[in-house]
């Protein structure tokens, strides 16, 4: 970006702090009317990058601004405008506006999925044209409770030309004897020595024939549908990688019953919202779909990676981003050149599965477990982005570079420091004696999570049950879980940094796939 456009804008916001100073009584016209512009903006550079590539390639600015970061100047917005009218004090406005930055976050999505559900409902309803042939990868490690049904659930799915490898990972268990009691069903049963998932889904890839490689977790049932639905998607060429709809299996107890609500509102539905870009971030472990080509030539899964599944996608995404004719060049996107340039990228797609492309999985159903599964994700999160921060600062990855890390960086900094304010204005307010204000800020804002919850569980065709445990998310789950996030936050960087050095280094392609 040209200094003199830095310039004009640290002007600008020079003068519309002026303004609001000056003439606090308009601050509510200004920031209404400046609020609706950057909604229009933010509308407009959606539907532009996602339909109109040729539009963005000749506006360079486009091209390079990540779009979710305009959303952090509209709490920052909203706390101004609550502060110089004066009628509410420091900690009110403090618990106002970290709800607001929560909740809009998430209402954000809801557009973009009414959109992916209206797309998925016309795409649903052409019959598929071609059946590409499947290699499904099944990585196992002491699940011989859970592996015969893994196994019934994929052999009774729909499709006409698949293939199944189950890969013992050198259980101590009966897994590999109940796997190897489907052999005569044509299921591949391997075994190998202990090595990691990673390396089991290396091992698998070996043996795989097929054109679109499936991984599905060993304890995880999928639907009849799901295998057709994810091809579905590979008949856009651009598609490089196809992430399945993930669902909780137990719901008995009250902390699986947030999380089965979690899944829906905030992983499902950031995902719909996401795709409408081609750029989900995560294909999840317990069912994702890759064109095994894409796979083999971004180097398959690094061993010492704790969240494969992120720095997979990450890899396969940026795999399909380089100059075709010098993979490796960077794209200096103020040279002269730029448009010629832009038409030489390969820019593949990760996208969304429908609806039907089910997988249902187990979740936490203690705090410990919970604690356990999240430093995990936190620390595989921080090792990956590290692993991949030239995605920040390169607009060549597209809507990675644009929406996807700065979605990650929001949901894992962002929204966590938010619920943890909440949590602790709240109380301070109420000591203060601000107890009616605190009640009815959570009293609207439980009413609007109930409602935009009951329109997430209906475009992911969820169970309304679901809609009951919304409170949760305004008052304890969202703060438990944003306070120990946090302080896992922090933990989970000290660690990340002296364990995993190693693996910041960005690696060139292609990478040699390690079995």
């Amino acid at each position: 970006m040209k200094k003199s456009a830095i310039v004009i804008a640290v002007i600008g916001l020079i003068l519309y702090g002026l303004v609001l100073l000056v003439a606090p009584e308009i601050t509510t016209f200004l920031a209404t009317i400046t609020g609706v512009v950057i909604a229009i903006a933010f509308l407009v550079a959606v539907i532009l990058r996602a339909r109109f590539p040729t539009i963005v390639r000749r506006v360079p600015w486009l091209y390079m601004m990540p779009l979710y970061f305009i959303f952090l100047f509209m709490p920052l917005l909203f706390a101004i405008v609550l502060l110089l009218q004066g009628k509410f004090s420091v900690l009110i406005i403090i618990v106002m506006v970290s709800l607001a930055f929560s909740f809009f976050y998430g209402f954000l999505n809801i557009p973009l999925a009414v959109y992916h559900k209206y797309q998925e409902d016309k795409l649903t309803q052409k019959p598929l044209n071609h059946y590409p042939s499947l290699s499904i990868i099944v990585p196992a490690y002491n699940e011989e409770k859970c592996i015969a049904g893994t196994i019934e659930t994929l052999l009774e799915t729909y499709y006409p030309d698949k293939e199944i490898i189950v890969v013992d990972d050198g259980s101590t268990d009966n897994t590999y004897g109940i796997a190897s009691s489907y052999a005569s069903r044509g299921v591949k049963v391997i075994h190998r020595p202990n090595g990691g998932k990673a390396a089991a889904l290396n091992h698998g890839l070996q043996f795989a024939q097929g054109e679109i490689l499936v991984c599905v977790d060993a304890d995880s049932m999928v639907s009849r549908t799901a295998l057709v639905e994810l091809v579905r998607r590979f008949e856009d060429p651009t598609v490089v990688a196809v992430a399945g709809n993930v669902k909780v299996l137990n719901r008995n107890k009250l902390l699986a019953q947030c999380q089965a609500l979690e899944y829906v509102f905030d992983i499902n539905i950031s995902r719909r919202g996401l795709d409408t870009f081609g750029a989900v971030i995560v294909v999840p472990g317990c069912l994702g779909a890759f064109r095994i080509d894409a796979i083999r030539s971004s180097g398959g899964w690094d061993v010492e990676t704790i969240v494969e599944d992120f720095d997979t996608t990450i890899k396969v995404f940026k795999g399909g981003a380089f100059d075709i004719s010098n993979p490796l060049a960077p794209i200096n996107l103020q040279e002269p050149d730029f448009q010629a340039a832009a038409k030489g990228m390969k820019v593949g797609k990760v996208v969304q599965a429908s609806s039907a492309a089910v997988v249902y999985t187990e979740a936490p159903e203690t705090l410990g477990d919970l604690w356990k599964q999240r430093l995990r994700w936190y620390r595989g999160n921080i090792q990956t982005l590290l692993k991949h921060r030239d995605a920040f600062r390169n607009p060549r990855f597209g809507a990675l570079y644009s929406l996807g890390f700065p979605y990650v960086i929001i949901s894992m900094i962002f929204i966590p420091i938010s619920m943890v304010a909440v949590l602790i204005t709240a109380i301070l307010a109420i000591i203060a004696g601000d107890i009616v204000p605190i009640l009815l800020i959570f009293g609207v804002f439980t009413l609007l999570q109930f409602v935009v919850s009951l329109l997430a569980i209906q475009l992911d065709d969820e169970d309304l049950k679901l809609s009951l445990y919304s409170p949760f998310f305004v008052i304890g789950y969202k703060h438990l879980a944003a306070s120990r996030n946090w302080w896992k936050f922090d933990l989970a960087i000290s660690y990340t940094l002296l364990s995993f050095q190693s693996t910041f280094k960005q690696p060139e392609l292609p990478l040699r796939i390690p079995i």
